[in-house]
């Protein structure tokens, strides 16, 4: 491996919460297509957007374990082959994410370079983003903890700031020195910041090099470190996951890269981004960053609009219709609809928290469920019965199970499949189907070069997922 090498290191941890109903737990923001200018998810794109940087590496993914075949899948779609995913067993903010990715790093590379990024970040001027990121390497390369400050247009309250200890001048691409951070202001603090060139939005991006990073935080968490250097020699290795021992990790404190090290150490400097950037954060943050219509709205889907004004209404499914709307967020999928005041978006994280505390489903699952071997989505049910719509990937197969409560039936409506009841195998293909009795051995597989789709009935006395007893799985999960 060349010297000097970029590491990208992507944390994919968030939940998005305050893009309900559209991002949650199980499907989080940085997975979905939410821009009408893309079709490939905010993830993707972090990556795609670093082919063109010179030295730029397989990447380092830190992504927790209900989402880690999700992001699999969608670094296979874009051809990207990780250098590995790590899985924390649970949050525990940045600090702890970027120590185990400068200590990985410094594994088989003579301290190389890491550029820590979000996964969920809009950026429009790409080439902007890369001749930055190349100006912020020579301050990387002389030991500096480099970040990058976004130069504020209006005056965001859902951020925090960094002072400069100068001016920035975006006619001159210079590193500053930082003076200090500052935290999500109200709106009359924020109106004077975004006025004095001393301030810029803070990002959440980093490039530095793996020792000058792992100096600074043995500096100041020298006990996380331990931690951190701990949970990686008692890691475990699922397939293509590395498993950060729980144990471990639980040692280390929960806590921000900018608590821990940027507000503290004398090796912080900030370069001025102006690319475009946006981490839409919340509804009213996608309306502002999308096109809008000769009436300030923004029209995603099945939407018929008539007299309505500065809108944001999104369709995923059904027909939505808004007639005389004024400054609201419309947003319909297949289980919720959102309806809000668009200067109130923020407030949606609170509402999610109430739908989890008072026992609402749709607070964290989303009904597309991301497996292995592809993904599913339940298009109906009731006490005793569901149907889902199942797609494998070509060449995939489920486990080799069993039911103990449920009986299923197989409708193939796209397709080649391979389907084993007990010992025997039966190949179906379009419009044929199978049973398979409660108690029954069975597996599928998709024996085509296409993604194969079923329609599946259940039917049983308890339909949960858990009512899996596997024999044999491609893996790894008994």
């Amino acid at each position: 491996m060349a010297r000097n090498t970029i590491i990208p290191v992507i944390l994919c941890g968030g939940s998005g919460t305050r893009l309900w109903p559209l991002s949650r737990q199980s499907y989080p923001k940085q997975y979905l297509s939410l821009t009408k200018n893309s079709e490939k998810s905010l993830f993707q794109n972090t990556h795609l957007r670093l082919e063109e940087i010179p030295k730029i590496s397989e990447p380092i993914i830190i992504c927790n374990e209900e989402n880690r075949f999700l992001a699999a899948e969608q670094l296979r779609e874009i051809n990207i082959k990780p250098r590995n995913i790590f899985l924390e067993p649970f949050r525990k903010n940045t600090c702890p994410a970027i120590a185990i990715s400068a200590l990985e790093a410094l594994k088989n590379e003579e301290d190389p370079y890491l550029l820590v990024l979000a996964s969920d970040h809009q950026i429009n001027d790409i080439r902007k983003f890369q001749i930055t990121i190349q100006e912020g390497i020579k301050y990387a390369n002389q030991g500096r903890i480099v970040t990058f400050g976004i130069v504020p247009d209006y005056p965001e309250t859902g951020y925090g700031y960094i002072e400069t200890k100068v001016e920035y001048s975006l006619s001159d691409l210079k590193g500053i020195p930082i003076k200090k951070f500052i935290e999500k202001p109200n709106l009359e603090k924020a109106k004077q910041l975004i006025k004095d060139k001393h301030y810029l939005w803070n990002s959440g991006m980093f490039l530095f090099k793996a020792g000058s990073v792992l100096n600074e935080l043995n500096k100041y968490k020298s006990d996380m470190v331990k931690a951190c250097q701990e949970s990686l020699s008692k890691s475990s290795r699922d397939f293509d996951f590395t498993r950060i021992d729980k144990k471990s990790f639980e040692k280390c404190e929960e806590i921000s890269f900018d608590f821990a090290v940027m507000e503290k150490t004398n090796l912080g400097t900030v370069l001025p981004l102006d690319a475009g950037w946006n981490d839409i954060g919340s509804w009213r943050s996608l309306w502002s960053y999308e096109d809008k219509d000769s009436l300030n709205n923004v029209l995603v889907g099945n939407v018929i609009s008539n007299n309505n004004q500065n809108c944001y209404i999104r369709s995923e499914e059904r027909l939505v219709v808004g007639n005389g709307l004024r400054n609201l967020i419309v947003v319909e999928t297949r289980d919720a609809v959102l309806i809000c005041d668009i200067n109130d978006a923020q407030g949606i994280k609170e509402i999610v928290e109430k739908l989890i505390n008072d026992g609402y489903e749709e607070g964290i699952n989303n009904k597309l469920v991301y497996r292995p071997w592809g993904n599913f989505i339940t298009l109906a049910e009731d006490a005793n019965w569901k149907v889902k719509r199942i797609e494998i990937n070509s060449g995939a197969s489920i486990s080799l199970q069993l039911h103990k409560q449920r009986s299923e039936h197989w409708v193939v409506v796209k397709g080649e499949a391979i389907a084993q009841i007990q010992d025997k195998k039966f190949n179906l293909v379009e419009n044929q189907s199978i049973f398979i009795p409660l108690g029954v051995k069975h597996r599928l597989t998709n024996s085509g070069k296409n993604k194969l789709v079923i329609i599946e009935v259940q039917a049983g006395n308890y339909l949960g997922e858990d009512d899996i007893f596997r024999f044999e799985d491609n893996y790894g999960r008994y």
